[in-house]
């Protein structure tokens, strides 16, 4: 831009002999603007539109269906384990797997479908102009064969999956644009259901999800009541040496006592405490009360309660928590009840080990380092190699109650059983049985050498007033 003004004397025809002026030049300003404008609706990362510029081009999707009768569709993604592999990789290597997955996904979609990252490891496609719900499916099989390719990062191969909600809509389903939100809510309804079926799963919105959202949201806040109210016990099993017939020690197992529904077992709730972080102040208060009750145990028989020991179960969200995790509360509660580190045994399942293997072997020996004993618990469920177990850092292996229910039935499940004492036997492991509830069962695991052994022919689960009963009925013959 440029602006001047007549500079007198004037020339012999009276025209002026020069002119004054300014130039501007705007250009960096206006690619600021332009810079400004595009990061407002992109992800920085990725370079994908984000939510407000997705959720822009849904609303007027949806108008225009409105108008023309056609459907849409919006897929919800979620990373199947990213966390995994960002805290073992690393941070800048976790933000490059999502720059390879927002370039694999613009490559699996058609020129006008929309790709975008909502934020983490969330991403969502707007699919425009479809025929249904065939056609969408037929998008997210291209998006999951794009996806099994390994991805080559840090010297090693990265296989990523994602579980997919798919929601189908138009303008008749949802008004004129206005209920864009209500739309991708439904994907990620049905992306929830997806990630509850497994890994690389997709499916498809239906209304009764909804009723079933309401109910598990029903299902949470009456858990933080509980934990509020403290309605929650920890209960003993008693678990017995094999070898002299004595109780070694007992696994604490956690209850929640509803007045209104009595007593409602773990299954019915654990998975929802993991889901919804409850799971780390439900496992700090049983961790303590496990270790103050142990302590309590061991002071008040003296000698003959030398050998007793109390197992507490490790959630897979309590093994991979980054800050004050597993090895420091173990120590922190330690510390607090007085509780001897080797009358301490933390059972792990085989599957949660699996998850992300360098990580859990440090994890296990910094509590090893502890002095605490560490238990596979599962073990013939999880898949693991020979070669990683061998290189996990434990104490024994906790055969799973699937294959001891069948030892006085089945002579593969024997087999299978024989075979895991052996090979704990080569890795000096001690082998402990769950799920005892026959005379023959328990012959059968003697013969076979197993260590310890509990289940309900032994005693079931216990508050820790009847618990204190046993072992005053058991230590009071020695």
């Amino acid at each position: 831009m440029g602006a001047g003004r007549l500079l007198r004397p004037q020339g012999p025809r009276g025209l002026p002999l020069h002119r004054q002026g300014f130039m501007l030049d705007v250009t960096e300003r206006k690619g600021l603007e332009e810079q400004l404008e595009h990061e407002a609706f992109h992800d920085t990362l990725t370079g994908l539109p984000n939510r407000a510029l997705f959720m822009d081009r849904l609303a007027h999707a949806l108008t225009g269906t409105e108008r023309g009768g056609e459907s849409l569709a919006v897929l919800f993604l979620d990373l199947d384990n990213f966390k995994v592999v960002n805290d073992s990789l690393g941070h800048e290597e976790g933000d490059e797997l999502l720059v390879e997955i927002a370039r694999r996904l613009r490559g699996s979609l058609r020129p006008g479908d929309t790709a975008a990252r909502l934020g983490g490891d969330e991403f969502c496609v707007l699919l425009e102009d479809i025929a249904g719900e065939e056609e969408a499916v037929r998008v997210v099989g291209r998006l999951e064969e794009a996806f099994s390719a390994p991805i080559r990062m840090a010297g090693q191969e990265v296989h990523v999956s994602a579980s997919v909600g798919i929601a189908i809509g138009s303008g008749a389903t949802y008004r004129q644009g206005k209920d864009a939100e209500a739309l991708l809510r439904d994907a990620d309804l049905a992306m929830y259901e997806a990630k509850a079926r497994g890994r690389n799963k997709h499916v498809v919105y239906d209304p009764s999800m909804n009723a079933r959202a309401r109910a598990r949201l029903r299902r949470e806040n009456d858990l933080r009541r509980a934990i509020e109210r403290e309605e929650l016990a920890v209960y003993y099993q008693p678990k017995v040496d094999l070898r002299t017939g004595s109780i070694s020690g007992f696994e604490a197992l956690v209850r929640w006592e509803s007045p209104e529904r009595g007593i409602v077992p773990p299954d019915e709730f654990i998975a929802l405490a993991e889901e919804t972080a409850l799971i780390f102040p439900v496992g700090r208060w049983v961790l303590e009360e496990a270790c103050r009750q142990a302590k309590e145990w061991r002071e008040e028989y003296g000698a003959v309660g030398d050998d007793l020991s109390v197992a507490v179960n490790v959630s897979a969200r309590q093994l991979q928590q980054e800050q004050g995790g597993i090895v420091e509360e173990v120590e922190r509660v330690l510390a607090l009840t007085g509780l001897e580190a080797g009358c301490l045994h933390l059972e792990i399942t085989e599957s949660v080990l699996m998850e992300d293997v360098p990580q859990n072997i440090s994890t296990l020996a910094r509590l090893k380092a502890l002095g605490v004993h560490v238990e596979i618990d599962d073990f013939g469920t999880g898949y693991s190699s020979l070669a990683y177990l061998k290189r996990f850092p434990v104490d024994g292996l906790k055969m799973d109650k699937s294959f001891v229910e069948k030892l006085d039935s089945d002579e593969e499940s024997a087999a299978i059983v024989e075979a895991m004492i052996m090979l704990a036997r080569a890795l000096d492991l001690e082998v402990i049985a769950e799920g005892v509830e026959t005379p023959a069962q328990l012959a059968r695991l003697r013969s076979l050498g197993c260590d310890v052994a509990q289940g309900y022919h032994f005693g079931r689960p216990v508050e820790a007033m009847a618990a204190t009963g046993i072992l005053d009925t058991v230590l009071s013959r020695r």
